[in-house]
């Protein structure tokens, strides 16, 4: 049974269930997001649980460049919604058949993006005090 409904988002649509999108357009199609791409399929819940557990399936496929071989268009490639929900819920059925392994797959997901954000937090700290000592290294000799 489908616990999940899959549409094209329309820009300005505001919904009151738990959801999130993927990029349909471009070489990320199959990127999920919890906030609204122009381009883009919403994926609505019933609960935030399940909506949070199908969004790090959604972005497992599209970080192993799953939907790839989905993409059409010869000059802008694009992912159809036909497609999409041809391939996501079986997968999604796969990836969640055991549940324990994927709650500790989340789990080392979240902990990984947590760190990357971290990270890129400090490489921009980094670049802000290079700047800031350059600009006054400048100063002192102008």
């Amino acid at each position: 049974m489908m616990n999940f409904i899959v549409k094209t988002h329309k820009t300005g649509t505001i919904y009151n269930k738990p959801c999130f999108y993927i990029l349909n357009k471009g070489i990320n199609s199959g990127k999920p997001q919890y906030e609204p791409y122009t381009n883009s399929f919403v994926v609505l819940f019933e609960n935030i649980e399940v909506c949070e557990n199908h969004y790090w399936i959604a972005y497992s496929l599209w970080k192993t460049k799953f939907w790839t071989k989905h993409l059409i268009g010869s000059v802008i490639l694009f992912l159809r919604l036909s497609d999409f929900k041809k391939e996501f819920f079986p997968q999604s059925k796969l990836l969640m058949e055991e549940h324990e392994a994927h709650l500790q797959h989340i789990a080392a997901l979240k902990l990984l993006e947590g760190k990357e954000k971290q990270f890129h937090e400090n490489i921009n700290l980094i670049n802000e005090m290079r700047r800031e000592i350059l600009i006054r290294y400048i100063k002192q000799k102008i």
